[in-house]
């Protein structure tokens, strides 16, 4: 996939002076061992840090090594101080883990005390103001240490992809959607880039590319993409056009960014002006790694492409839509399963999810803009969404955003998309979280979060989760049956 860090993680052991480094050096070989044998790719740096001179040599190897993501290993107790001061140099994901101890027959020279290593170095981790990921129990044999690291390799790859990443915006956010207007402050006290532009910009550009070489190409591949689906075919070539135009603006603007997204205006004078709506060319690039939002949501831009960073697989951005009707639910015991009504919704967009997410990927025109935009004609200027039903599996639901007075914030939830026809137009799923209708009223409702959500294809609750704490963000999640909400009126 494009536009997605590729994570190359490091090991560096340390070890406290009064404790013997072998013991180190041996526990962190073992770790690579059990690394190799799952399959995970984990590079060695052959420093062990026993002070601040190690620390340099360490630190050189990293960089020689090009390493973008630290676990810092205690094999044994391990000096806070220069451990510490390894990730604050490092500068960017790293893991704090240490070794269990191995055997009952070996307490008195091969006792490392690392579980007591680590409560320093944790501390010490404070006094630097650094926030490493730690496991749930970040102590382990080689093999249990080895899980954990493949835990950290997606949280590494979220927090590389958004410390790169540059955010650009077509169009001024629309009025009637004032929850996509987030002060973008906190973005850049991130690292994150964003650039905004006007409609206008957009237009200039699409109409110098009338001639441009690639068109031809593009258009073959959208007519391979979609087979049987391709029911507007005279829409391409303007589709075409709009992708070619997005992908060049990229490569030409990305700067001193790695990764970028966009958040685009997208109705209604797009379509009298460009002559298309653009949700299939939004859903190409989503199934690329580079997620477009809807309506100039800026903020559900990142919150799609921290997903697609997590699970490494297309995400995409749906309305928390409508609810599924009683009747629906009924019929469809055997696919709900255990779930409650309230637990289901229907996520819903107008065509801007990847075709590899949905069953029967079709190329339509957007019902509701048709209605206001051509009424009693056949459908023109509103053609150009990708319909189907999303297909079912595992989700994940995820939004991170700005408060008003810019604070940010976070919820996430994993469920899965049901295996029930929505019976309606659309990019449509339903979706089954578990405790959803409390959810929905005690975090989404109470903490003004917008009706956009991220929508994931993986679970992802845990790996971002996790990349909320570190970054310091106040993460909400929905809280199972028997667990209060703080405002939950537990007289029922």
């Amino acid at each position: 996939m494009e536009n997605v860090p590729k994570v190359k993680a490091g090991i560096v052991a340390v070890s406290r002076d009064c404790f013997p480094i072998e013991l180190s050096r041996k526990r962190r070989d073992n770790v690579i061992a059990a690394c190799k044998t799952k399959k995970i790719a984990l590079g060695k740096i052959d420093t062990v840090v026993e002070n601040e001179n190690d620390v340099l040599k360490a630190f050189k190897e990293l960089a020689d090594n090009e390493v973008n993501a630290l676990i810092v290993y205690l094999g044994n107790f391990g000096p806070e101080g220069p451990s510490t001061m390894l990730a604050q140099m490092f500068g960017g994901p790293c893991m704090f883990v240490a070794a269990a101890e191995e055997s009952g027959k070996d307490l008195y020279q091969g006792r490392g005390d690392a579980y007591c290593g680590l409560l320093s170095a944790s501390y010490s981790a404070g006094l630097r103001n650094i926030y490493p990921y730690l496991p749930e129990y970040p102590v382990g044999t080689a093999e249990e240490v080895a899980d954990m690291i493949n835990e950290f390799i997606p949280v590494a790859r979220v927090l590389l992809g958004i410390s790169r990443l540059k955010i650009f915006s077509f169009g001024p956010r629309p009025h009637d959607f004032l929850t996509c207007h987030a002060p973008i402050k906190p973005l850049f006290d991130m690292g994150i880039e964003v650039m905004e532009n006007s409609e206008l910009d957009l237009y200039e550009l699409f109409m110098k590319s009338e001639k441009h070489s690639d068109i031809p190409v593009v258009v073959q591949e959208m007519q391979k993409e979609l087979g049987g689906g391709n029911k507007m075919p005279g829409i391409l070539e303007k589709l075409a056009r709009y992708e070619i135009v997005l992908k060049e603006f990229m490569e030409k603007n990305i700067g001193a960014s790695s990764y970028g997204i966009f958040a685009n205006k997208c109705w209604p004078a797009f379509q009298t002006s460009f002559g298309f709506v653009p949700c299939y060319v939004n859903s190409r690039f989503a199934a690329r790694g580079i997620p477009i939002a809807c309506e100039a949501d800026i903020y559900g831009a990142l919150s799609e492409y921290m997903l697609t960073c997590a699970t490494a697989f297309p995400a995409t951005l749906l309305d928390i839509n409508n609810t599924v009707p009683y009747d629906m639910y009924e019929e469809s015991k055997k696919q709900v399963k255990n779930y409650k009504p309230h637990d289901l919704f229907m996520g819903f967009h107008c065509g801007n999810t990847a075709a590899c997410l949905l069953n029967d990927p079709t190329m339509k025109y957007q019902l509701i803009m048709h209605r206001m935009l051509e009424p009693g004609k056949d459908p023109d200027i509103t053609r150009g969404t990708l319909e189907g039903s999303i297909r079912s599996g595992e989700a994940t639901i995820f939004r991170f955003q700005s408060t008003a007075e810019g604070e940010l914030k976070a919820y996430v939830a994993n469920g899965e998309v049901l295996n029930i026809n929505p019976k309606t137009f659309g990019g449509t799923g339903i979706f089954a979280i578990p405790e959803m209708g409390r959810f929905y009223r005690h975090v989404l409702l109470e903490h003004h979060f917008p009706h956009h959500t991220g929508a994931g294809f993986r679970y992802a609750g845990k790996v971002l989760f996790s990349v909320c704490n570190m970054l310091g963000v106040e993460v909400f999640f929905n809280q199972p049956a028997g667990m209060l909400y703080p405002t939950e009126n537990p007289f029922k």
